[in-house]
């Protein structure tokens, strides 16, 4: 990761990073809910690995973040020490699990962005984001694969399954714009080649959902508006819940240790 003195390209890469980091905390600690509730054994070992895969680039990020903004906290410190309105993850990933079918119509919408995402921040110049995007490049292509195939399988499976996977898809698809907003950070970046400005991947991740979506008989949506505000701390009621859980145990036994 980038050794530079800190400074104002580094707080902004840091932020940069902190946002990636929080989508993959919180989408986490969503999926840990399906430990032993997922519909097969088989699926529930999907689910965690999945689940393990977010937390090790969650970790990653959230370290890094600490690192070059000049604060020196750790992942620990960033996941655990912070509010509500200091989280900077997209909506999309805090919303609750609901059923099978919604989870995985937000796995489709995320991984494809992901599997987009880090592809191309592969070659960022900033050698931290371009080694860490290498390695979670090859976790979200898996993990694309495994949302995409439970698409189509859910889609032409049942009248039962169809209906409630495209009723997932009706609930996530305005959360999914955010995802792709543009904003002066990403702008600025993304223009230096450090970062990927994330409204240039929406036309390919519609063109890869679509083809999905598709072969599973399903309807893309066409949502009359869109979530906004995750990035800039502004977050929906269920997350101040899911938070104080998460955090519960660092709190009750601060500094504790396994």
């Amino acid at each position: 990761m980038t050794s530079e003195l800190p400074d104002t390209r580094n707080r902004l890469i840091a932020e940069y990073a902190l946002r990636l980091g929080d989508d993959a905390l919180v989408l986490c600690q969503r999926l840990c809910a399906w430990v032993t509730n997922a519909p097969t054994i088989e699926e529930d070992l999907a689910l965690s690995n999945i689940a393990l895969d977010l937390l090790g680039q969650a970790r990653t990020l959230l370290a890094f973040s600490g690192r070059s903004d000049g604060t020196n906290r750790s992942d620990d410190d960033l996941a655990y020490r912070r509010t509500e309105r200091e989280f900077r993850n997209a909506l999309l990933l805090e919303l609750p699990g609901g059923d099978f079918a919604f989870t995985i119509a937000r796995q489709l919408a995320y991984t494809h962005y992901t599997s987009l995402l880090y592809g191309q921040l592969a070659a960022s110049a900033d050698e931290g984001l371009a080694s860490f995007a290498t390695r979670a490049a090859k976790e979200a292509e898996y993990h694309c694969l495994h949302a995409s195939q439970w698409t189509v399988r859910l889609g032409l499976g049942t009248e039962e399954s169809h209906r409630r996977m495209q009723s997932g898809l009706e609930h996530i698809w305005p959360y999914a714009a955010e995802l792709f907003e543009a904003d002066d950070l990403t702008t600025r970046l993304d223009t230096e080649g450090t970062a990927v400005a994330p409204a240039g991947l929406r036309a390919a991740w519609e063109r890869e959902v679509t083809g999905v979506l598709t072969e599973a008989g399903l309807t893309v949506p066409a949502p009359s508006w869109q979530a906004t505000g995750g990035r800039s701390g502004v977050h929906t009621e269920v997350f101040a819940p899911l938070l104080a859980e998460f955090q519960s145990v660092f709190r009750q036994y601060p500094g504790g240790l396994w």
